[in-house]
This record gives C-alpha cells, sequence and structure tokens, in this order.
C-alpha cells in the first residue's frame, strides 16, 4: 500500500489545500534528499500532518483514526508486545467480537502486519493515525510504579527477606545470590525504566526504621515515587552493588561506581554511590544519558552580551575561564559546552574530572583517583606535562590545585573550571582564600560565569500582570528601575511601560505537566575582568564592591536574566527566586 505522488497531488489541487507550484517543488526536494514528498509539505508548514495523514487514509481506502484522547483496554493493548508498538509505531486500540484493530503512522509496513497476524487468531483491521495518537497509546503501556511494585513484592515476597544474624559469616555469598534473585533484578530494573522515563537525573533509594523511600529528582526537585517494605532493602543494595561492581560485604564505608543501562530506546551511563547511614544504606544514582545531543551555549540559557563575552574569550589562546555555583547547578555540562565549542583538530584539550560525566571523542579525559595518589593536583600537574592547548580542571578544590591553574594559564593554556560559590564576584575572594596572590589573579582570570538552573514552564502557561504589593516585596530582591531598563533594552516592554504594564508568566498544571514546568534551562551572570575588575582585585576589594562596578560596566546578574526569561515566558518569577534565595 504505497501513495504515489501524482495521487497525492491530484487529491491535494483538489481539495484546494495547496498549488501546483508548491507541490513541484516539495517533490524536486523530495527527491534531493531522498525523502517522502508528503513529509517536505508538512515540513514547509503547507499542510499538517493531520491533514497528510487524512488524505493517504482516503487514497489508500483505510479509515482514519484520532487516539490522541483514547484510553485503551489493558487486555486489547497487550495483543502488541510493547517494544513491537515502540519500535514500529503501530498499537491495537479496539477489539470487537473476533476483529482486532490496530492503528499506524507507515500504510508500507505490510511486514509487521503479516507478523501481529501470525502471533494472534483475530482479523486484523488496519487504520492510520497521528503521531500525536501513537505517542498517547504508547504512554498506556506504562503502569504506574506502585502498581508495578505492589505485583513483584505480592509475587514475591519470600525472596525479599533481611538476611538473619547467623547468616552472617556466608554474607557475602548470600547477598550475591539475592542479588541474582529473579524479584530483586525486577525491582531495579523497574527503579531505572520509570526514572528514565519520567527523566529524572537522580534515584534515591532511602532505609527509614519501617519502610524504604524512593524518590525521583525532576527538573531539580526531589519527589517521592513510592515507598518499600525494609524487607526489600538488603536485596535492592546487594543488587545495586554487583551492578556498580563494588563489595558486596562493606556496610562500614562509603562506595561508588559505576554501570550502564542500554536499551533499544535510550542508553544511559548510571554513577552509584553508596553511603552508610543509620538505617542501613542509603543509594543515590546519578542517570546521565549517553545519547543526549551535545548542549550548546545558547541552548543551555546564555544570551546576548553574557553570550558574547564567554565567546569573545573562548577565543583567546590563554587565560583562564571559571563557571561558578552551588552542588547541580549544571557547572561540568556548561564546561563540556564550552569544550564542544573548542574541540577541533588543531587542538589538544585534555581533562582532569571528577567523575567523568560525558564522553567526548577527541578530548583526552583523566579521572581522577584519590585513593591511589590521582588527585586534581597530581593529574592536572601531569597533565601539563603533556603539552594541551586547553586544560579542563573539573573543580578547584585546594590550594594546590588554585596555584597550578593560575601557573597554567600564566605558562601559555587556556584553563577551564568550576568553583563553588553563590555568585560570579565571589570567585575572586575565595582564590584569594586559597592563598592566590592577587596580582597572578588579574593576569590570568579572563570571565567568570555564575549560573543556576531554573525549570521552564510548560507550553500551557498562565499570564498576568503584577499588582503593587508584588512589586514592592520584589524590591527586595533586586532592583526595578535597572529590571525595567533592561527589559525595554530587550524590547520585551515599551518605552513609556512600567513594570505594571508588562505580561509575565506563571504555571499552570495540565494532565501533561501536574505542575506547569517541564525541562531546564540556565540563568547566567558574566563577570568580565577589565582593568578596573583587576585594579579591584589587586586591592583585594570585596566581592560586594567588584559586583557594583562590574554592574556599571553592564553586567547583567542572575536575577536580572532570570526576568528576561520571565518577560519571555521562558519561567515564573517564583522559579527564578526559588534558585537565587536559597
Amino acid at each position: 500500500m504505497k501513495v504515489e505522488p501524482g495521487q497525492l497531488k491530484a487529491f491535494l489541487l483538489d481539495a484546494g489545500l495547496i498549488t501546483g507550484n508548491q507541490f513541484d517543488e516539495a517533490l524536486r526536494v523530495a527527491e534531493k534528499k531522498d525523502q517522502k514528498v508528503g513529509d517536505i509539505l508538512v515540513a514547509k508548514g503547507l499542510i499538517s500532518q493531520e491533514e497528510l495523514i487524512k488524505l493517504e487514509a482516503y487514497i489508500l481506502g483505510i479509515p482514519f483514526v484520532s487516539l490522541e484522547k483514547e484510553k485503551i483496554k489493558p487486555e486489547v493493548l497487550k495483543i502488541i508486545p510493547e517494544p513491537i508498538a515502540r519500535s514500529h509505531n503501530i498499537v491495537a486500540f479496539r477489539k470487537r467480537g473476533n476483529n482486532l484493530e490496530i492503528a499506524m503512522l507507515d500504510p508500507e509496513d505490510l511486514r509487521t502486519i503479516e507478523f501481529i497476524k501470525k502471533t494472534t487468531p483475530l482479523k486484523i483491521l488496519p487504520r492510520l493515525t497521528t503521531p500525536e495518537g501513537i505517542k498517547n497509546v504508547l504512554r498506556q503501556y506504562q503502569k504506574t510504579l506502585e502498581a508495578e511494585f505492589g505485583e513483584i513484592i505480592r509475587k514475591e515476597a519470600g525472596v525479599l527477606r533481611p538476611i538473619k544474624e547467623e547468616e552472617m559469616i556466608e554474607e557475602k555469598e548470600d547477598l550475591k545470590k539475592v542479588a541474582e534473585e529473579l524479584p530483586v533484578i525486577r525491582i531495579v530494573d523497574t527503579l531505572l525504566k520509570h526514572a528514565i522515563l519520567q527523566r529524572a537525573s537522580d534515584i534515591h533509594i532511602e532505609p527509614l526504621e519501617k519502610e524504604v523511600l524512593v524518590r525521583y529528582r525532576i527538573d531539580g526537585i526531589l519527589h517521592n515515587a513510592m515507598t518499600l517494605p525494609t524487607t526489600a532493602s538488603s536485596g535492592i543494595v546487594a543488587r545495586v552493588k554487583v551492578l556498580a561492581n563494588l563489595k558486596l560485604d562493606e556496610h562500614r564505608l562509603p562506595q561508588d561506581g559505576r554501570f550502564k543501562v542500554e536499551t533499544e530506546e535510550y542508553r544511559y551511563s548510571v554513577r552509584v554511590s553508596i553511603l552508610p547511614v543509620f538505617d542501613g544504606e542509603k543509594i543515590v544514582m546519578r542517570l546521565l544519558s549517553e545519547t543526549a545531543k551535545a548542549f550548546t551555549l545558547e541552548g543551555l540559557g546564555l544570551r546576548t552580551k553574557s553570550l558574547e563575552e564567554v565567546q569573545n574569550n573562548l577565543r583567546k589562546p590563554v587565560g583562564m575561564i571559571l563557571v561558578t555555583g552551588p552542588t547541580g547547578c549544571g557547572k561540568t555540562t556548561t564546561l563540556y559546552a564550552m569544550m564542544e565549542i573548542l574541540n577541533t583538530p588543531g587542538v589538544n584539550i585534555s581533562t582532569v574530572e571528577d567523575p567523568i560525566e560525558y564522553r567526548m571523542p577527541r578530548i583526552n579525559q583523566t579521572q581522577v583517583r584519590p585513593q591511589i595518589g590521582l588527585t586534581f593536583a597530581s593529574g592536572l600537574r601531569s597533565l601539563v606535562r603533556q603539552d594541551p592547548d586547553i586544560i579542563m580542571v573539573g573543580e578547584i578544590r585546594d590550594n594546590e590545585t588554585c596555584g597550578l591553574a593560575i601557573n597554567a594559564a600564566l605558562t601559555g593554556h587556556l584553563v577551564l573550571s568550576t568553583l563553588h560559590t553563590t555568585d560570579a564576584a565571589g570567585a575572586i575572594p575565595r582564590l584569594i582564600d586559597m592563598e592566590a596572590e592577587p596580582f597572578l589573579i588579574s593576569s590570568t582570570l579572563s570571565v567568570i560565569l555564575a549560573q543556576r538552573l531554573i525549570r521552564k514552564l510548560c507550553k500551557e502557561k498562565e499570564k498576568y500582570r503584577l499588582t503593587d504589593s508584588e512589586l514592592k516585596d520584589l524590591a527586595n530582591f533586586c532592583n526595578l528601575d535597572r529590571v525595567l531598563q533592561i527589559l525595554k533594552e530587550e524590547k520585551l516592554a515599551k518605552p513609556k511601560d512600567t513594570l505594571k504594564d508588562i505580561d509575565f508568566y506563571r504555571p499552570k498544571a495540565s494532565e501533561e505537566c501536574p505542575e506547569g514546568y517541564r525541562g531546564r534551562i540556565g540563568i547566567f551572570e558574566a563577570l568580565v575582568v577589565t582593568e578596573t575588575i583587576k585594579e579591584l582585585i589587586v586591592q583585594k576589594a570585596t566581592s560586594d564592591k567588584i559586583s557594583a562596578q562590574a554592574q556599571r560596566e553592564g553586567m547583567r546578574t542572575m536575577i536580572e536574566d532570570g526576568f528576561v526569561k520571565v518577560a519571555q515566558g521562558v519561567t515564573s518569577i517564583e522559579e527564578v527566586l526559588r534558585v537565587i534565595i536559597e
């Protein structure tokens, strides 16, 4: 079953959806790119995806169904296994007597229909639907976490048991046996699967006195996922230790490791940290996608002048660029985005990291191992002898690393690193506190980028305007006159507007986005080390004085950058204040 271009053209012209010239142009592009002409017409915005599918269904004599809001019965859904449904975009949605109606996107996928016919005695009736309809049905394959775990625990309750005192001698063998039991494997696999489906960045498994609490960190916020019986704790810990190749019989000391999760749909590297706590061992698993596309600075949220300043300083062959902020604010991701720009065949880039979060081709990445003496300082000292052009130090933690990084920047290298400070100006007193000489800091430091991660609003959001009382509250956190001036510069406010005349946005809960947010983006402040800033550094000025001078020279603070993103409808004022006022 195939729709020929001639047939499609005739029906499109007859329906008055496009002109002959538009179709012929789309056909030329389709032949050049080896794509379907219908896909080109949709990409150009000449017709919608739904119009195209309805037309193809009419031409082929296959009924069209809309499944975007349909709830499918579980027994019907399961007739086509989930892996087949996902990989071929084909789902069962209705069973009437001996007839099974299946919806698909590709009417030419006859092989899959034949395969389904062999697996069921039912008569198959094909239908065409939209990609959104298929997505809605595929989401229904996923049970809730509680339902899935309840089923596992009910069926296999006998295996999930604590190890008795008298069994401690053979504890390692017992734990290994428990870790290889099917229910424990299913529990850990299900936890990982649901975390990935919910876009979680971390899984926290926390033993309490009477239960085990599982929490997912989604868009920077921890959410309770479910509770498990305490009997499951030892098995889960043992299973994670086996996966991460850790010592099964070590319960007194923290352990770190990593493993990979791979399916046809996703590939994740999982970083494991196990910490002894009062009621057992707490597990935190950090999920890092290996299939995620490399971030760009623009994609991370850097805009206008801040972006320009960072890009200008990345072009310099020497100097130091610092990214600052608290743990988990995306500093390392920003460094990787910078290295992506710098990663050309003509340069040698070397890194010292703890841990290596993303693998990058053509970059020499070294993992810190303090237990064998490979620290940031010793790694950096050895790395300089390898003749790198660009050096990335995961974090400046101590005086020795600080001195070596500054020395590397002085001797003809571009150094990228991170520092834990609340704002950009705070990095300078922190370096001085690490016994770095102020005149060396002023000679090497090029730009300091401070950042936070804020949640992004979903498509459905509520527009509103600020009241007098809200403006009065906001005046405690920022200079409102300066904010208004910046919004006018960004053409987000008219010349005569006040802040009360500008549309801002806040979250609106929906079925897709229960909290009104989805995904995260950065807010930034870029402090460029100008001649006046250098003088202040040499004078050991306070961070407040340095920040005030930088603002006089045009630096936008993180809260000001946040207001721009609020006026653009990217996030809300509440979210900006949540991450700034910690």
